[in-house]
């Protein structure tokens, strides 16, 4: 009798490992690929407006909407968010991706 609860034990706890394992995997990527995602959205706006009159004067704009976690939206940012949309509107990036993007130039 004690060597079948052993070997259920054993079991039991290797499908545990097995399940935490893949859930690591699933949250890496996960995290990877939004990652990876605004890295993209921040290459797109950052190449094509480099000298942009628009959205460089809403950089300090954008600085106030990042460090407050989009509580802030300053009037110029909110012009630069309608240009860089109106400009490239396949655009996917949202307005903190974008926001990040314009504090990269």
């Amino acid at each position: 009798m004690n060597v079948i609860k052993t070997f259920s034990l054993a079991a039991l706890l290797a499908l545990a490992g097995t399940a935490s394992a893949t859930s690591f995997v699933v949250t890496t990527d996960a995290v990877v690929g939004a990652v990876a995602a605004t890295a993209d959205a921040s290459s797109d706006a950052s190449s094509s407006f480099n000298d942009d009159k628009i959205v460089l004067a809403a950089r300090d704009d954008a600085a106030a909407f990042v460090a407050s976690q989009g509580s802030i939206r300053g009037v110029s940012f909110e012009a630069a968010l309608q240009h860089i949309r109106q400009q490239v509107p396949t655009l996917q990036g949202d307005d903190m991706q974008l926001a990040t993007a314009i504090l990269s130039l």
